[in-house]
């Protein structure tokens, strides 16, 4: 068996970050891609990454990526083919990582998915969390919060001086950084034993949107305003964000940073405002 970790969706946002921060600690990767002659991948076995061809929802694929590797690095997405198809990709990886004898696979959920939210892309992910609950490998879930780049989908508007979100101005989202997520994979790769059959919710930072406008604006020069969207906006768009967007008005995650920064040190785990400053999308 080799000391390469195995990368589902590689060229993605998550697992982006986690190829990043193997690749930083010299730790061997399996980039697992469905479209290995893309320019994406290209640039991954240009980094040294080893490139396989492998889809989440086909069991014989993953069964491949997975046989040969000391841990693989797996999530799940509903936003290309819904969420009965996200569910069959759970249980195709953890078919997938039985039939290759993985030693230990990290699996990413999203924060509060164990709390019966009502929010479909939350629910699909716990239903996989309990097929790996009858797994007969090691395994870890890595729930992370809102990411911070998800305020890059519009920049727009951003730049228009709007910072537009489902939330009051002043109320808290609890959010986290995917270099800290690939940072934290990283560290649990290197010492799975304390974590193995643990759920580990993520989270860095927890600003308002009145905060986060404000430090925007500092990053592009300009004033940016939070503009809170009705939550009937959202639903118009999509179920799923408007029972999302919801949840996070009126219940929230419930990550305990203060804890997580102290039991995992090593991280560094970024601010808000650290992350805007560094994100070459907000330069002025």
């Amino acid at each position: 068996m080799s000391g390469s970790v195995a990368v589902l969706g590689a060229t993605g946002g998550q697992g982006g970050a986690v190829v990043d921060a193997l690749l930083a600690q010299g730790v061997p990767v399996r980039a697992v891609v469905r479209s290995p002659g893309s320019g994406r991948a290209e640039a991954l076995r240009r980094r040294g990454a080893e490139v396989v061809a492998g889809d989440m929802g086909d069991a014989e694929s993953m069964t491949a990526a997975f046989t040969g590797v000391r841990a693989a690095f797996a999530l799940t997405t509903p936003f290309e083919e819904g969420i009965d198809a996200e569910v069959g990709q759970g249980r195709a990886i953890v078919a997938a990582a039985d039939a290759a004898r993985l030693p230990y696979l990290v699996f990413s959920s999203v924060a509060g998915a164990d709390r019966e939210t009502g929010v479909p892309h939350f629910d699909s992910k716990h239903r996989t969390e309990a097929v790996l609950h009858e797994s007969g490998f090691d395994w870890t879930v890595v729930a992370p919060t809102y990411f911070f780049d998800n305020i890059l989908g519009d920049t727009a508007a951003l730049r228009d001086g709007r910072l537009p979100l489902p939330l009051a101005p002043d109320q808290r989202l609890q959010q986290v950084a995917r270099h800290d997520l690939g940072e934290f994979v990283a560290h649990l790769v290197r010492d799975p034993g304390p974590h193995v059959h643990r759920r580990i919710e993520l989270a860095g930072d927890e600003p308002t949107p009145a905060e986060m406008a404000a430090d925007v604006g500092e990053a592009l020069g300009r004033q940016v305003r939070p503009v809170s969207v009705p939550l009937s906006s959202v639903y118009a768009g999509s179920d799923d964000m408007g029972a999302m967007w919801t949840f996070l008005r009126d219940h929230g995650y419930q990550v305990d940073i203060a804890a997580l920064r102290s039991a995992h040190p090593d991280v560094g785990w970024t601010n808000f405002a650290s992350w805007v400053a560094g994100e070459p999308a907000l330069a002025g």
